[in-house]
This record gives structure tokens, sequence and C-alpha cells, in this order.
């Protein structure tokens, strides 16, 4: 099997099992939620290192505990530069110290199929990426849902038509299945504690009013920042037409939060998109 190695591991996270499996334990002991009475459909968690993002994407990851997945969906941006608009993995695989984690042949070529039929292209490949917005949420995935297969999204063009499209074509694809959606995505990126703050209260609000439009918009009028936006817009709209209609979210802190240091952070939150039923 063709496996992407992990460039992060021993640096973002440990690269020791038994070190890594007693993080990833000590996060979600410390996670105190309240699990939602409908069906999860997906969550939006940051990809930092776990020292300044793991207690926060603790608090989405606990509310899948007992969900049992047949394909995880990963959509996150890519932030090296490139090219292409959409991106996914050539690799056949993921490896992480907690194991392999197969990447979803079929899905991925239909997911292909479905966006060029919307937006004249699809899914450009790539190999031995050093992109951490994916990998970082796989360990905990892991821990937490056991074996799944995994369709891995990278997106660079962060656009109203372009998150739309995925979103409706992951949608198309999807329906019928036992899935689950991840958004991978920091918030505010080095201003002072207070003013992120600010910039991340007013895109949490777009986020707990299942508004991706607004969560790209409001990038674009300097009110409120993510990384990730697209990915969180793509995924907002696939959930919304597979039947979520509610944000919760669950956690928020910034890098300053752990570090001591407020002059210049990064904003994290964790969410979960659900169903009421």
């Amino acid at each position: 099997m063709d496996v992407r190695p992990s460039p992060i591991a021993g640096t973002w996270y440990p690269d020791n099992p038994q070190n890594l499996t007693r993080d990833l334990n000590q996060y979600l002991a410390h996670a105190h939620v309240q699990l939602p009475t409908g069906k999860v459909w997906g969550v939006v968690v940051p990809h930092a290192g776990y020292r300044y993002s793991g207690p926060v994407a603790a608090y989405a990851f606990k509310c899948l505990r007992g969900l049992r997945p047949d394909l995880v969906v990963i959509v996150a941006p890519l932030h090296a530069n490139h090219h292409a608009p959409l991106l996914t993995t050539a690799h056949e695989a993921y490896e992480t110290p907690c194991g392999i984690v197969e990447v979803a042949a079929q899905a991925v070529d239909k997911l292909n199929r479905a966006l060029q039929a919307r937006l004249g292209y699809g899914l450009t490949t790539v190999r031995g990426d050093s992109e951490h917005s994916v990998e970082i949420e796989l360990p905990f995935l892991q821990h937490v849902l056991g074996k799944f297969r995994l369709l891995p999204v990278m997106i660079r063009a962060q656009r109203v038509p372009v998150a739309e499209a995925l979103g409706q074509a992951l949608a198309e694809i999807l329906r019928g299945q036992q899935v689950l959606l991840v958004a991978s995505s920091d918030l505010s990126h080095f201003y002072p504690q207070a003013r992120a703050r600010e910039f991340d209260k007013a895109l949490l609000h777009h986020l707990t009013a299942f508004d991706p439009h607004g969560i790209i918009d409001a990038e674009e009028q300097g009110l409120g920042f993510a990384c990730g936006r697209g990915a969180i817009a793509a995924v907002l709209w696939a959930t919304k037409h597979l039947g979520a209609d509610r944000v919760s979210v669950l956690r928020y802190a910034t890098s300053g939060d752990v570090t001591g240091n407020f002059n210049t952070v990064v904003g994290y939150g964790a969410a979960i998109i659900w169903q009421a039923l």
C-alpha cells in the first residue's frame, strides 16, 4: 500500500503511540460537554499543535463517541501555495502513530466527477505533501471512532462558488451513507487577545447561525477570520443538504490561554453540526 508518512508526528503531536494515547485521553477527560440529543453530521475543529488546540478540539471529538461512520470526510485548507483550487492526496492511506487510515478511492473518484460536472474541474492529487490540517485530526478520529475510511479534501480557492459547489457535490455523493464531515480550521491569527476575541466572536456568530455565506463574507469584510473559512462553509453546505439544522459551539480559547502571551494569539473553536430529531 502506498502510505503517506507523517511529516508532523513528533512535533505537532507525540510520535510515541503510548504518549499520544495518554494525551488524547487527558484532553477528552477534561472536555465536559453535554451531548446533543439529535444526529451529529459533522464537527468544526482547530488544527494547531495539540498543546495549543487539543484541549479545544476534544470538546467536539468527545461528541463522536459511539459513532461508527463508514466514511469520514475532512475538508481543510491547503496552507502551501498551489495553482489548483481543490486538492486531495495521491496516496492510498495516511499514517499516524495510531495506525493506518485508508483513503476511500471510490469516494474520491465520485467526488472528482461530481465537481467536474459543477465547476469544470475536479480534485488535483498531490504526493508527499507537508499539510498538517488534514493529518492533525486523524489521531483524535482514530482514537474515538476506531477504523474508518477517509475522503480528504484540501481547498485553496476559499471562495463562495467553490465552497458551495464542493458542499453540494459532497452531499450528492454521501447521501444515504453513514458519514461524518470534519471542517478543519483555526480562527484569527496573530492579533492581541482582546482584538482576536472580537474577530472570533463575529466568526462564531455566523457559524452558530448556520451561515456559510457569512463565514466567507466576514473575512472579505474584515470582520472575522478563519484560515479554513472555505472548508467550514463547504461542510456547512454539505451537512445542510444532508439534513443538519443546528450548529453548537462547544469551546473557544486562544493560544494565549496556553502560553500566557496575549500580545499575539491564534483563536481556536470547536463545534458540532447536528440534526434535531
